[in-house]
């Protein structure tokens, strides 16, 4: 991904170059693929962001290179299950009464938009996650947080849909608890290709770094493998 040159001189003058990190230690390292579902995928949803669909080549790529190297990889989903309640406010306010009732049906943990799309390759050791509200990491909303630290993760990779709201939620909470944290541009995704890059360009001036999925292969240490007894 190009930035503009504004972004680049910013981001050097801040941390001395544009890239911080040189190697990811894939034992230390995990891909959370946020809300992938049918919901935020699929024609006829409420939630479709159409795009998403040609990151799904990209996602399973990276996945399976992580896992290869002795890596994680997180699939988080989001559940509207009692949302009325806890996110009251959300579904009283910031949608038409229409909007609230089909999220709710639509993204019920029962209902066929709350599994992963067709077309994405979740491995039987990949860790999977529901969480309640727009970041996997604010509190009370999912695991997320246990499931890394008991992993030994220290850096995390956010890839999914849509790129300005749940994968930046997401990725800014994992910041802020000291995770480095790393958007994944070609395994991201936003409505619009502007919303996308303007996502990307405001976490890259404050937040993280940016990386396509091939830089971040090229730069995986694979774990040790244990010798034999």
């Amino acid at each position: 991904m190009d930035f503009p040159q504004w972004v680049v001189d910013r981001v050097v003058a801040r941390q001395g170059c544009l890239h911080p990190y040189d190697r990811f230690d894939a034992a230390r390292t995990a891909f959370v693929v946020v809300d992938l579902q049918n919901y935020y995928t699929q024609p006829g949803y409420l939630g479709e962001c159409a795009p998403a669909r040609a990151t799904f080549p990209a996602v399973n790529r990276l996945a399976d290179a992580l896992r290869a190297a002795g890596g994680h990889v997180v699939w988080v989903q989001t559940s509207a299950d009692g949302a009325d309640d806890f996110w009251s406010h959300h579904h009283a306010h910031m949608l038409t009464p229409e909007r609230s009732a089909r999220r709710l049906r639509e993204l019920a943990s029962s209902h066929p938009g709350f599994q992963i799309a067709p077309g994405l390759h979740p491995a039987p050791g990949d860790a999977r996650v529901t969480k309640r509200c727009y970041s996997a990491l604010t509190p009370g909303s999912s695991p997320l947080d246990a499931v890394l630290r008991e992993r030994g993760v220290t850096h995390v990779l956010v890839g999914g849909t849509v790129t300005n709201v749940c994968c930046e939620s997401t990725a800014r909470d994992a910041m802020m608890m000291d995770y480095a944290t790393v958007m994944v541009h070609d395994a991201l995704s936003a409505v619009t290709p502007q919303e996308h890059e303007h996502s990307l360009h405001n976490w890259m001036l404050f937040f993280g770094d940016v990386l396509g999925t091939q830089e971040i292969i090229a730069r995986l240490q694979a774990a040790p493998v244990a010798a034999a007894a």
